[in-house]
């Protein structure tokens, strides 16, 4: 009885996943990794849900800064120095740069964070994060 439940599970999670399109398997895997990226170089200081740290770190859920996507690609390479206004709060603390993130990895944390708070459903894919971040390092 027991292994005929297991097939049955088994055959259910198969069915599942064949009716996914390839893009959302690959969204999904996208925010597997950028959960674990989020949570190992971003979570102390804007918390595990995204409301920031009091006045020292801004939030990420219902921030107006995710307003601006190739921004907030740039920030997470190349950091942040000096003040930024979020949500008409000033903070002013600075962010490292998370220079050792891949442009995959960035493309994955991308995801995450505007699957988890910037109100998108799909991929940020690397071909789109790869030239913003060409772009901000000719700007530095």
């Amino acid at each position: 009885m027991i292994r005929l439940w297991s097939a049955l599970a088994f055959l259910v999670v198969v069915s599942l996943l064949s009716c996914q399109s390839d893009e959302e398997l690959q969204r999904q895997r996208y925010i597997t990794e950028g959960i674990l990226l989020y949570k190992n170089n971003c979570a102390n200081c804007h918390q595990t849900n995204g409301e920031g740290l009091a006045s020292l770190y801004p939030p990420l859920a219902g921030s107006d800064y995710l307003a601006d996507k190739n921004s907030v690609i740039c920030l997470i390479r190349y950091g942040q120095q000096g003040p930024i206004v979020v949500n008409g709060k000033r903070y002013n603390r600075p962010m490292p740069a998370q220079a050792k993130l891949s442009d995959l990895e960035i493309a994955e944390l991308t995801t995450y964070l505007y699957n988890k708070w910037g109100r998108e459903t799909t991929v940020t894919g690397v071909k789109a994060v790869t030239p913003v971040l060409n772009q901000c390092k000719n700007r530095l």
